[in-house]
């Protein structure tokens, strides 16, 4: 069954609003755990927009109280030179590190590594084989295009998170097949590169259930909709009904 993974960044940005702790980002993390999410994302930015760098070891000591549980930290390891996201990965060690070009200036994550240039592929080898030493599963974002999914494995990569906002974007219109065929082909290429397939960005209560239709997803990491859902129905009641969704 492909597992759910609790973006909080939406959460932090709402506490940073004020100057106080709540909402707390730990505490609905671990409702999120309760309810029977199988991880917590966080997306630490150099600008501290949402997830601020302190946020990071109190996530990891919360889910050290849940070991068949994952932590799962993304980000830029080219931002700064570098600097900001690996020591964050350094210091805390997360299961999973998921790799995302993002450009500080960007609202949020809106294209994949292009992996098909060996440049590219050059930069991220050392940097992934660091994550691997330091006992992290690491995941490459990628947009839905078979050759550069399969250069993920050049990489050294375990697996590839599929950037789904065309997707999300073409549900319900006429594209909507045509799209999803896209990701269903650039899965299947990395699959048989051996890589696992992860897939988040605007997916929704809506629909996650069409877009799983693409083969051997592991996992989906969801933060905007779910939070916006716990809003309506508290965070309890929005992960359970994104486990029906994929269920």
């Amino acid at each position: 069954m492909t597992k759910l993974s609790v973006n909080v960044n939406k959460i932090a940005l709402l506490r940073n609003q004020r100057d106080l702790t709540i909402p707390s980002v730990v505490g609905l993390s671990r409702v999120a755990l309760e309810a029977g999410a199988f991880g917590i994302t966080v997306h630490p930015r150099p600008d501290e927009r949402h997830i601020r760098k302190a946020d990071v070891p109190e996530v990891a000591a919360l889910l050290r109280e849940w070991p068949d549980r994952e932590f799962n930290i993304e980000g830029n390891p080219l931002d700064f030179g570098g600097g900001h996201l690996m020591h964050i990965l350094r210091a805390n060690r997360p299961t999973q590190a998921t790799l995302v070009p993002d450009d500080p200036t960007q609202n949020t994550s809106d294209h994949g590594f292009p992996l098909t240039d060996p440049s590219m592929v050059a930069t991220l080898r050392p940097i992934v084989a660091e994550l691997k030493e330091l006992g992290c599963r690491v995941s490459l974002f990628v947009d839905p295009d078979p050759e550069t999914a399969k250069r993920a494995a050049d990489c050294g990569a375990d697996r590839i998170e599929l950037y789904t906002e065309t997707f999300a974007r073409a549900f319900g219109t006429p594209d909507e097949q045509r799209v999803l065929d896209a990701f269903i082909a650039t899965a299947e290429a990395a699959a048989s590169e051996g890589l696992v397939i992860n897939a988040g960005h605007d997916l929704n209560l809506q629909n996650l259930p069409r877009f799983l239709e693409v083969p051997a997803v592991a996992e989906v990491s969801i933060g905007h909709a779910l939070v916006a859902d716990a809003l309506t129905m508290g965070m309890e009641g929005a992960v359970r009904a994104y486990l029906d969704a994929i269920g």
